[in-house]
């Protein structure tokens, strides 16, 4: 009879329920110990934006099913912050003294707003961060019809932020550092398409600025220009959460080092989702990518192996699917190389082409055929047996030459 393996999860997010789902496809009786410093059951926070606007009720932001921890036989430590990882004792420590032993042990920390070192943000009055269920509850105490409201921010979480308070109030400016909105994922034709769809909503933009110090209910930016405010949402960005990991004495870059079966350099401790990095199958490189399908995969990899499997990640690439005020996007891959593009007033497209494979693409309106795109990419099919024409205005099967589409029809066989 196999041994029974006291499994411990740190995180309540997508990676952790990834990693109990994982576990119990092999080890059905073994203990696990979910523990998150949020008093939530699991919910999914790419909804909290709709929840905000009230097109989300409680009931919907679940992740899971109510009977989820119980069908599982988790326990679970909600509301309780783990201290440190004590890795020679296999133990963790909580910030209320007490201690949880482990055999195998995930670090599903996700990631932490920033908050920019800039003159009184940290005490400015009536300020929020956008990333957690409580804190989006804090803003819509706040926030009112009349409200003047400022973003930090235009990347996804500031823009969402906006399309969330859009519907709660009308005054609402977003400012950026960055010449674009979502300058990590889009380009800068790209990003002025969406920019202008988001106007039309009355959203104003300040870009190629920067807030120097707030004052009261002021924020003084480099221009010199001042902006007011009732309400202020920084979402200047994230960091990974790698503290616990790092503080008792395993390897971290920018995220938490893993392989590719979601190991850590600490014995029995993996590690899964936004706080750790993924080899980009794309660029070649290690990075984060703050993915919800990507930190559910790793947990599910990583709890089969802490249940005694063997299964490695080896598909991860950066790729973005979201929508604002109805205008839908889908980014995927590596933007470099040469570039194909088809655009006009409603849609836009850019296909991007090196080293003889399909590497990137941004789709913005008509985004139907984006699953063609991305299996092109982790599949790296040759350009040679693409009909990059077809590839271009109708890519459905007909984009394969007429060997690869016999190969496909056949089942890949």
């Amino acid at each position: 009879m196999k041994e029974k393996m006291k499994y411990v999860i740190i995180g309540n997010s997508a990676a952790a329920i990834g990693c109990v789902s994982g576990i119990r496809t092999l080890d059905k009786v073994s203990s696990i110990t979910l523990i998150s410093d949020e008093s939530h059951f699991t919910y999914s926070r790419p909804l909290i934006s709709y929840w905000l606007k009230g097109s989300v009720t409680d009931d919907k932001m679940y992740y899971r099913n109510s009977d989820f921890y119980e069908k599982n036989t988790c326990t679970t430590l909600l509301g309780k912050k783990v201290d440190k990882i004590d890795a020679s004792a296999k133990k963790v420590v909580l910030d209320d003294g007490n201690t949880v032993e482990y055999d195998k042990l995930l670090v599903a920390t996700g990631s932490s707003p920033f908050v920019p070192p800039v003159e009184g943000l940290a005490n400015a009055q009536n300020s929020f961060t956008f990333m957690t269920w409580d804190s989006v509850k804090a803003v819509k105490e706040a926030v009112s019809k009349d409200s003047k409201v400022v973003i930090m921010g235009a990347g996804l979480i500031g823009l969402k932020a906006a399309e969330g308070l859009h519907e709660v109030c009308e005054d609402i400016t977003i400012v950026d550092l960055a010449d674009r909105i979502l300058p990590s994922i889009l380009d800068k034709k790209g990003a002025d398409f969406v920019q202008k769809h988001i106007e039309k909503e009355g959203i104003k933009f300040v870009l190629n600025d920067a807030a120097s110090s707030v004052k009261g209910n002021t924020i003084s930016l480099k221009s010199g220009q001042e902006l007011t405010y009732d309400v202020l949402i920084v979402a200047v960005g994230v960091r990974p959460n790698t503290g616990l990991v790092k503080d008792a004495g395993g390897n971290v870059n920018r995220g938490v080092v893993t392989d590719n079966r979601q190991a850590t350099t600490l014995d029995g401790v993996y590690s899964a989702g936004d706080c750790t990095e993924s080899f980009d199958i794309c660029t070649g490189q290690n990075k984060i990518l703050a993915l919800l399908p990507n930190a559910y995969m790793q947990g599910e990899i990583a709890g089969i192996n802490m249940a005694g499997g063997d299964k490695t990640f080896d598909t991860a690439m950066p790729m973005n699917a979201i929508g604002f005020f109805g205008l839908h996007m889908i980014t995927a891959g590596a933007m470099e190389g040469e570039c194909l593009e088809a655009i006009d007033d409603n849609n836009y497209k850019k296909m991007y082409f090196s080293d003889g494979l399909f590497k990137g693409y941004i789709l913005i309106g008509e985004i139907s055929r984006a699953g063609i795109y991305t299996s092109l990419i982790r599949e790296k099919t040759p350009m040679d047996q693409i009909d990059s024409n077809l590839l271009k205005v109708s890519p459905q099967l007909l984009v394969f030459d007429k060997k690869a589409r016999q190969h496909k029809l056949a089942g890949g066989k």
